[in-house]
């Protein structure tokens, strides 16, 4: 399986550490990484999803970011909307987007916290959905 990883710059400390793991897990599953893509924030991961999805070489994406909690609800705000988008992708290319955020309402040690776990499933709900979007 042909997989694209994309990973948010925002909160780098967390995001790139995500980054690792997802590629171990996915060298440990036999996964091909045919692309890594970086984008400032979660917000502009939806367009860079889409571009991937067009490729046949992509089989799915693995989204990777940390949204952490500020002094205003921003953060649900682009939890929610990035979520909508990258649910859309996934229907129109009928191929699986995982998501791999963390947040809203979430402080920064909570995303340190959630790296390993959040990181591994990004990329074990690609193989899953695929072999079930297989079945089918």
């Amino acid at each position: 399986m042909n997989i694209a990883i994309v990973v948010s710059e925002f909160n780098e400390e967390v995001t790139s550490r995500m980054l690792d793991v997802a590629k171990e897990k996915a060298d440990s599953m036999k996964l091909t990484i045919s692309y890594v893509c970086k984008v400032p924030g979660a917000y502009d991961m939806p367009i860079i999803v889409d571009k991937l999805l067009q490729n046949q070489n992509v089989d799915g994406v693995a989204t990777l970011g940390a949204i952490i909690t500020g002094q205003t609800k921003h953060d649900e705000v682009i939890s929610h909307a990035t979520a909508r988008s990258l649910t859309d992708l996934s229907l129109k290319y009928q191929k699986p987007v995982s998501l791999g955020i963390t947040g809203p309402g979430m402080q920064e040690r909570h995303a340190y916290a959630r790296i390993r776990p959040v990181a591994e499933r990004a990329i074990e709900a690609l193989v899953t959905i695929s072999k079930e979007l297989e079945k089918i």
